[in-house]
């Protein structure tokens, strides 16, 4: 493509350096497709005949059909464009030449890349609905299951299993609406920027625009040619799925152990041991918890790359093809594993029962006292020392004597004898976000809504 100004060919070492086919071959169905948008943008601008546009246009559908055999595989170029360009000189000669007229791999790498992001962000949202709609179908199952609720790792008050459930579906929901405002300044068009300063041609870029499926056109072509934006943006809402599928995935390894035994994992989504039979890893949670990690450090690789180069397109940015991929088929990837090892677990209700300890109705004595006159203040300080006086007794919270309790404040006996069941303790959490039936039944309305396709607010 600019071999005319250089007496000699690039040496083989900057050659491997520079060649981005092995990375941005993929990209070769939206280069064919923009080529195509292109050709009758400038027969539109009387730059091709009627004939010559025809020509161009078989050429590339013949071009795709031959790439789309493998002919990428081993091939010499330097990156997709130019084996683009290379094949379809060999389909219709001298013409394909044509092609290029007002048009810069700087707009053109831009359209192409912008095109492949919002495919992939359409397939990355469909799969985080679909873990989503597992969460909230699962949470239908469980939610007659109660277990303890964990702050600092401590058991701290009775919740509901579809309750947890569904506070990792929360966040998925806040996922898709991120992938959707990305995909939205995704949708914006670089062709017909050229290399910096626009297109020496009258193209139309409007009807460039709805040719390709974009939302708006680039209002200034320097940016435009050098904007990855929208590549750091995706990177970031996929980072943080990740972390999302990171703390989901941490939980569960925990409740699937043997100390806790809250779930069990299927055969199917469960790995083994090389020397001891017993085992039954959850090799999957930990993946998706270990390759958070690394679509992290997709994104901390492009913001470093951008953060020093001007405005414009520089060879820098050619970074980001591979950090974009890698993210993308990481995040592909683990998504159908997790939503597979959800949808297939088996829950163990009375593990969870047994772990319930009557500490964990310390709040709802305290809220007792409350309805008692007592002030919140001291009433938390009294339970305090009732907690305290079990301890010493060696007797659980519930079982207290009356006479120690009365000790300690009179209301304190009276208290203790309304506490009920677990299912008391969880309905009495009746706010709109809490544990109670009810409060869980709308939220699971709420996200069965939500994560209908198409819906991402």
């Amino acid at each position: 493509m600019w071999g005319g100004r250089f007496a000699l060919g690039p040496s083989e070492a900057l050659d491997a350096l520079n060649r981005s086919l092995p990375v941005d071959h993929r990209l070769w169905p939206q280069d064919v497709f923009a080529s195509k948008a292109w050709v009758h943008a400038l027969c539109r601008a009387g730059v091709l005949s009627a004939a010559e546009e025809t020509q161009l246009l078989d050429g590339l559908d013949r071009v795709a059909d031959k790439l789309a055999d493998g002919a990428a595989v081993g091939a010499p170029d330097e990156d997709v464009h130019t084996l683009v360009e290379r094949l379809l000189y060999a389909e219709v000669g001298a013409v394909a030449g044509k092609l290029h007229t007002g048009r810069s791999r700087n707009d053109q790498v831009a359209t192409d890349l912008r095109l492949w992001t919002l495919n992939a962000i359409d397939e990355l949202d469909a799969a985080v609905t679909a873990l989503g709609r597992t969460l909230v179908a699962k949470a239908k199952d469980g939610m007659d299951a109660i277990l303890p609720g964990y702050t600092h790792g401590q058991r701290a008050q009775p919740v509901r299993w579809a309750y947890v459930l569904l506070a990792h579906a929360w966040p998925l929901v806040r996922d898709r609406q991120r992938l959707a405002d990305a995909r939205r300044r995704t949708a914006e068009l670089p062709l017909g920027s050229g290399a910096l300063a626009g297109s020496g041609f009258p193209v139309d870029r409007v009807l460039l625009k709805e040719a390709l499926g974009f939302r708006a056109v680039s209002p200034n072509a320097l940016d435009a040619t050098g904007d990855r934006d929208f590549v750091a943006e995706v990177l970031f809402a996929i980072a943080l799925i990740g972390t999302h599928l990171s703390r989901l995935g941490a939980e569960l390894i925990t409740y699937a152990s043997g100390e806790f035994g809250f779930v069990t994992l299927a055969d199917s989504f469960s790995t083994g041991s090389s020397l001891m039979p017993q085992k039954r890893n959850p090799d999957v949670f930990e993946l998706a918890r270990g390759k958070a990690g690394r679509m992290l450090g997709d994104l901390i690789a492009l913001l470093t790359t951008l953060k020093g180069i001007p405005a414009g397109y520089q060879k820098d940015l050619q970074e980001d093809k591979a950090l974009l991929f890698d993210a993308c088929d990481t995040l592909a990837t683990v998504l159908p594993a997790v939503t597979g090892a959800i949808d297939t677990l088996t829950v163990n209700v009375q593990r969870m029962a047994a772990a319930l300890d009557p500490a964990m109705r310390a709040t709802d004595l305290a809220d007792l006292l409350v309805e008692a006159g007592v002030p919140f203040r001291e009433s938390h300080g009294l339970i305090g020392k009732l907690v305290r006086a079990a301890e010493e007794a060696g007797v659980t919270l519930d079982k207290v004597p009356a006479n120690i309790a009365t000790a300690i404040h009179p209301a304190l006996a009276p208290a203790l004898a309304q506490l009920g069941t677990w299912e008391k303790s969880v309905e009495s959490r009746a706010t709109p976000g809490g544990a109670s039936r009810a409060s869980v039944e709308s939220q699971s309305e709420e996200l069965r809504r939500a994560f209908q396709p198409g819906v991402t607010g």
